[in-house]
């Protein structure tokens, strides 16, 4: 399945060190899984976590889901390592920490030829280079880094988000401008489905593709709430319909339960078809 078709609803972070936690992922329902060997492995247990990631991926068994895995930032001692143990393991994108200019994703991309690279945006100077970083040729993709925004930009958590709508704002017009995916920040509070379901919610109709997300449990809120709904499906149905009719009476617009009907609400209703398809198409194969 081409990337940029591809559902990318829920994308589940995996500790690379714990082997049960690796085998587990073959049968989570997450559209992509992101293989931690960054903030999830402590110093100590880099070296196993590396070794032993790199022989699950060459096991295989994932299925359809998008391979990603965060190496270490390439100006610490483990960063080169993790690139070249990742060499030919089947990894479809390697995703670097704390990315702030183009210089960085070079490296990474000179490092690992045929792989996408991806950029973690999570410090102020990302974000404002966001635009820049998203024309670069080998990168397929933004995650936002929440946590570390916070932190950076000493703003407060907030239920509405409010402090990081700029910084997520900007990074989604970025990946809009250049085609790539952008995938939403963390919701630390695992075991609260609503306040889940209310940021994926937020998320989502800002215009990010998925949320990234630190527990299993979290998989089945993100799928849905990033997914089509049966009505927005049978809207979109209808107002090519109509849409349809229109052109072959004569006419350059329809009109659907007593609302105009452009060739731009087209787009977005094929785009919204295409989704479900592709997802549907995922599911049948997990």
């Amino acid at each position: 399945m081409d990337p940029r078709a591809r559902p990318f609803r829920s994308v589940l972070y995996i500790p690379a060190s714990k082997a049960r936690a690796l085998d587990k992922a073959r049968t989570l329902p997450a559209d992509a899984i992101i293989f931690d060997l960054e903030d999830a492995v402590a110093p100590e247990e880099k070296r196993a976590a590396r070794d032993l990631l790199a022989a699950a991926l060459r096991e295989g068994g994932f299925g359809p889901r998008f391979l990603i895995v965060r190496v270490n930032g390439l100006d610490t001692e483990w960063g080169a390592d993790d690139v070249t143990a990742m060499r030919g393991t089947g990894a479809q994108a390697m995703l670097l920490p704390k990315v702030e200019t183009t210089a960085q994703l070079d490296a990474l991309g000179d490092a690992i030829p045929g792989v996408e690279v991806w950029a973690m945006m999570e410090t102020p100077r990302g974000v404002l280079n966001a635009d820049a970083l998203a024309t670069h040729p080998r990168v397929g993709g933004f995650v936002m880094g929440t946590n570390d925004l916070i932190k950076e930009l000493r703003c407060r958590p907030r239920a509405d988000r409010l402090p990081l709508v700029t910084s997520l704002s900007q990074c989604l017009l970025a990946a809009r401008a250049h085609g790539i995916v952008a995938i939403d920040g963390v919701y630390n509070a695992f075991q609260d489905e609503e306040g889940l379901r209310a940021e994926c919610a937020q998320g989502r109709d800002l215009g990010f593709d998925g949320k990234s997300l630190i527990h299993p449990g979290q998989i089945a809120a993100a799928n849905a709430v990033f997914a089509p709904t049966m009505a927005e499906i049978e809207l979109s149905r209808r107002h090519i319909a109509a849409f349809d009719e229109a052109r072959r009476n004569g006419m350059g617009i329809a009109v659907v339960d007593g609302r105009i009907v452009e060739n731009l609400h087209i787009v977005t209703a094929r785009q919204t078809l295409a989704k479900a398809a592709a997802i549907a198409q995922l599911e049948a194969v997990t």
